[in-house]
């Protein structure tokens, strides 16, 4: 034991010992990154030319090995990362290409996304929101909601008002802010919501735009969030209350909604 300490007290033992523990950890540092860039790794890879828009699949999608200092750019190096999502409006993936992070998308992310989601017979509607009115911004594509109306009983009473839920199940297809771009297409740019966009039958779509017109009698379309979107079934749109589309029907006798012009 006093023969160690006397070693260690030797400067030029430290020293050397120094030197030996620094070439060591060069050593085995220079190796593991040597390792690191040459020990190759499997990425997904286009098994064929991938059009604009088009949503990828696993047919879609082999695996290579390739060396991580042979991958520039910013390829996608997992499977999950690639499968089910979309190739860029602006963009085609060859056959045999990488999977780049520029070329591969969300739905949300693609400009004319909302054309995929909504059924035959059904008429895109466009209403208005702000951060109030989506609860801070909380609601996404894909989210269910509840509509409602609040509306004054006649034009001469200033306080009585009628509020009822009129549609429920109604499926969110895009948030977009004023510039119609999605709010939720950029996690690191912060958009504020501007109108939501979903589809109605049109019998339901033309009861909300008449509800919509009523504005001597403050008509007022509330949305209320709920939690179908996780049901393993989510529930069928569908009015919810006979009486109050009666109402605004009555209120709006003579008003002609054309779907196909809004």
């Amino acid at each position: 034991m006093n023969g160690l300490k006397k070693l260690l007290s030797n400067k030029n033992t430290v020293t050397v010992i120094g030197i030996v523990v620094v070439i060591a950890v060069l050593y085995f540092a220079y190796n593991y990154r040597v390792n690191q860039a040459t020990n190759p790794i499997t990425v997904p890879y286009a098994t064929k030319t991938i059009k604009p828009g088009t949503q990828i699949t696993s047919e879609m999608i082999g695996t290579i090995k390739v060396p991580p200092s042979m991958l520039v750019g910013d390829p996608k190096t997992k499977e999950a990362d690639v499968i089910d999502k979309y190739a860029n409006a602006d963009t085609v993936i060859p056959e045999g290409s990488l999977f780049y992070a520029r070329a591969v998308v969300e739905k949300e992310q693609l400009p004319a996304n909302i054309i995929l989601d909504y059924k035959e017979g059904y008429v895109l509607y466009n209403m208005n929101v702000d951060i109030n009115s989506t609860y801070g911004n909380s609601i996404y594509p894909g989210n269910y909601i509840d509509i409602y109306i609040k509306i004054k009983k006649s034009k001469s009473n200033d306080t009585a008002m009628y509020l009822g839920k009129l549609i429920e199940n109604v499926k969110v297809l895009a948030v977009k802010d004023a510039s119609g771009k999605p709010v939720f297409a950029d996690v690191e740019e912060e958009r504020t919501p501007a109108m939501i966009i979903f589809a109605l039958p049109k019998d339901y779509y033309t009861t909300l735009k008449k509800a919509d017109y009523l504005d001597s009698y403050q008509a007022e379309i509330i949305i209320i969030p709920t939690n179908n979107s996780i049901e393993e079934t989510p529930g069928e749109i569908n009015i919810s209350n006979q009486n109050l589309q009666k109402f605004i029907n009555k209120l709006t006798e003579g008003i002609s909604i054309d779907e196909e012009k809004e």
